[in-house]
């Protein structure tokens, strides 16, 4: 087996005051608060039942036991996984659900621990500790998998940050400005920076996302 070391850089509560009023704060590294069963879709079309699964923080990935061990599923292999609450399909490497529909398009939402806050935070506080996760890698006929091991997160806080897509037509694209302008025609390019220029807009906010996604129609 090849060994991997998964290291995430994070502040005790006290060190994430300014990062508190500014964004959401976590103590959970997992959406669910425990795991609970789902069934995976692979790309291979196959349906598998996961009696106990839950959705990592870190980078919005696949999580499921094996017996006593938390496992994280290899991505790739996953097109989409269902929980009783609601569907999450993988786009790039993230399990995203949809938050509304305009048409066949619609607006999807993944939530995952904000790292960039992390490092804004290290740089003004001397206070620092590290949550490692040490990844056995393996593999079976239709899953492969990292075996996690986390120390003790019980007085950790993680900042949070919502990361958007669009699906487009048959294509799905990160809801930023930048990859947007790639994706549009200049007419709708204009059409969108019109609702980037209304007072208040920001990129988190759903209710000018999904008036660009109407517009852009």
């Amino acid at each position: 087996m090849k060994r991997l070391a998964l290291v995430i850089t994070i502040l005790l509560l006290a060190t994430l005051k300014t990062v508190a009023q500014e964004q959401p704060i976590t103590s959970a590294i997992t959406v669910y608060p425990d795991f609970r069963p789902a069934t995976a879709v692979l790309t291979s079309g196959r349906k598998t039942h996961i009696p106990l699964a839950n959705i990592f923080l870190k980078n919005s990935s696949l999580l499921y036991m094996d017996g006593d061990n938390i496992m994280e599923a290899d991505m790739t292999n996953i097109l989409r996984v269902e929980f009783e609450d609601r569907a999450y399909i993988r786009i790039d490497s993230m399990l995203a659900y949809q938050v509304d529909s305009i048409g066949n398009d619609a607006l999807f939402r993944a939530k995952v621990i904000d790292i960039n806050a992390y490092k804004q935070s290290r740089a003004n506080s001397a206070n620092i500790t590290n949550l490692d996760l040490t990844a056995l890698t393996s593999s079976s006929s239709s899953l492969s998998y990292n075996t996690i091991e986390a120390t003790d997160i019980s007085e950790l806080q993680f900042p949070l940050v919502d990361v958007y897509f669009y699906r487009l037509g048959n294509q799905f694209v990160r809801v930023h400005e930048r990859h947007l302008k790639r994706a549009l025609t200049k007419e709708k390019r204009q059409i969108m920076e019109s609702v980037m220029n209304m007072e208040g807009f920001t990129w988190t906010d759903e209710k000018y996302l999904m008036m660009i996604l109407k517009k852009i129609q």
